[in-house]
């Protein structure tokens, strides 16, 4: 799987909203090898896009379409200043990886000093017990990049069941150790959603 990760700010959250639905109906349909992806706007207008390839040739060509240019010249009149793109094969899925079922989307982006050992703390028995502890949970998908920089898109139910789980979970013991290698983090919240 090849993943873009696009980051800005929107002037206009309804514009790309509907401009994201354009995408769907007319250039989707033809981008071949697009897997699907994950749009948000957070309430202070930042928006993040996970687009989702087969590989990066897909990503490349679908780039480089009329379909797609044409497009893109329409979303950026709903974008302030110029958003950053990063992008990257290098991917894991926890849990059952996204889902379009989800009702909240939290974005974390961070940098992991032992991406090893955090890694590592990532087996079926502790991946078990977090299906257990948070059942709001539905899974995530995780991009690494360079230098052990992650950004990552955790599915919920809903943000209340997210935000219940938060507060009620057992998760600790060794599970402590493991949230604390992921060390600082920024949050991005994602309720104005749009997934495919």
């Amino acid at each position: 799987m090849f993943v873009q990760v696009i980051k800005g700010k929107t002037n206009d959250p309804e514009g790309m909203r509907r401009q994201g639905e354009r995408w769907n109906e007319q250039v989707g349909p033809v981008a071949k090898g697009f897997l699907g992806s994950t749009s948000g706007v957070a309430d202070d207008g930042t928006f993040v896009t996970f687009a989702r390839f087969e590989d990066e040739a897909a990503a490349r060509a679908n780039f480089e379409s009329p379909e797609q240019t044409a497009w893109w010249q329409e979303m950026s009149k709903y974008i302030e200043g110029e958003p950053s793109f990063r992008e990257s094969n290098d991917v894991a899925l926890l849990l059952d990886g996204g889902s379009d079922q989800a009702g909240f989307v939290q974005v974390m982006e961070g940098t992991v000093a032992d991406r090893a050992k955090a890694e590592s703390f990532e087996t079926p028995e502790m991946l078990e017990q977090l299906r257990k502890a948070r059942p709001d949970l539905l899974g995530s998908l995780r991009v690494w990049f360079d230098g052990g920089a992650y950004v990552e898109a955790a599915y919920f139910t809903s943000e209340e069941d997210a935000r219940k789980g938060e507060s009620s979970s057992d998760f600790t013991g060794p599970q402590e150790e493991y949230t604390a290698l992921f060390g600082e983090l920024s949050f991005i919240d994602l309720r104005d959603l749009q997934l495919s």
